[in-house]
């Protein structure tokens, strides 16, 4: 914290320094046990009527008492990662939407409304990446007009934690009511690494996900749309193990340019902790060297310990962490 030639602790925001990211210091909450002080460090997203609003990097929004403050001062941007592919929040969130195409999308200036018949919120969402051109108010508007004559739920997908990411925006759509659903996290890491972890035998690779890998992915009753979604992408591949019955283990896998994506690694719960997950990742991450990837990255939700402490291994490291937006008074979906 900031402190004067005098030894004091001193305040070193005002109101000028809203979008910036700053660490604060505040009188703990009467009656809480522990510490006298409580620390915050996030972007400064507001600061009204005698109170700060502060958005951390897990996206959490924590409030404070102009009144309790202690001592504050702006701060570096989060430091880049020492280790894994160096790459921007805008890189990451294009190529992530590159692998997951929507069945329809429309621009409304630098936002992009996509749908795909309520198949996860990833591909009915909005990816805001710029300025839609209007004031938010309306182009939240055109937004929720949008995705209701679709007979959808209106999204809007955010990202908190790094460089360039929607600390701001997050904010204002938790003043305007909306609901935050489903934070996770996406996570980077060197793609070599993975391909050398496992041999990969047994694994088999195709362009196209048959009956047999449907039967283990875990959204059953796979329509037509949710099928063009899984599909979608420059270079798709899908990895199985073949089971007695039901495939032992699954996933899925694009390659963008310099980037791999993981996703839908399944594994039959029976035959779990045996490093089938590793294996499918391994074969996968082996093709996407061979067609000139470099680096790799993943989504893994919270709460999900057991596939966060496998991805960690790998060696990926969190990059972000996103979140989905949904419009005040209406239903969710999943995904």
């Amino acid at each position: 914290m900031e402190i004067s030639a005098a030894g004091r602790l001193e305040v070193r925001i005002t109101t000028a320094d809203v979008g910036k990211r700053v660490s604060v210091r505040r009188l703990s909450e009467p009656g809480v046990a522990g510490e006298k002080f409580t620390d915050t460090v996030g972007v400064l997203t507001s600061w009204t009527d005698g109170v700060l609003l502060i958005t951390r990097k897990s996206g959490e929004c924590v409030r404070v008492a102009e009144s309790a403050l202690v001592a504050g001062k702006v701060v570096p941007s989060a430091p880049a990662r020492r280790r894994g592919p160096a790459t921007s929040y805008e890189e990451l969130a294009r190529v992530a939407a590159r692998a997951w195409r929507p069945v329809e999308s429309e621009r409304l200036g630098g936002w992009e409304l996509r749908a795909a018949g309520g198949f996860t919120r990833r591909a009915n969402s909005v990816l805001p990446l710029g300025d839609p051109g209007l004031p938010l108010d309306e182009a939240l508007a055109a937004v929720r007009r949008w995705y209701g004559e679709r007979g959808l739920p209106a999204y809007v997908q955010t990202a908190t934690g790094a460089e360039g990411t929607q600390e701001l925006l997050c904010a204002e759509l938790e003043r305007r009511g909306w609901v935050r659903e489903v934070t996770a996290e996406v996570w980077t890491g060197g793609l070599a690494p993975v391909a050398d972890l496992a041999e990969g035998t047994g694994v088999v690779l195709s362009r196209e996900a048959d009956e047999a890998w449907l039967a283990r992915y875990g959204r059953k009753g796979v329509s037509d749309v949710a099928l063009r979604v899984l599909g979608s992408g420059p270079s798709v591949w899908f990895a199985t193990v073949p089971g007695a019955d039901d495939p032992a283990a699954i996933g899925r896998c694009v390659v963008d340019g310099r980037w791999a994506s993981f996703a839908a690694v399944e594994v039959d719960p029976a035959r779990r902790r045996r490093g089938l997950a590793t294996a499918v990742m391994a074969a996968l991450a082996r093709r996407a060297l061979d067609e000139g990837a470099s680096a790799a990255w993943l989504q893994v939700e919270t709460d999900n310990a057991a596939a966060r402490a496998l991805y960690a291994r790998m060696g990926f490291a969190a990059h972000h962490a996103y979140h989905h937006y949904r419009e005040p008074g209406d239903a969710g979906t999943d995904g």
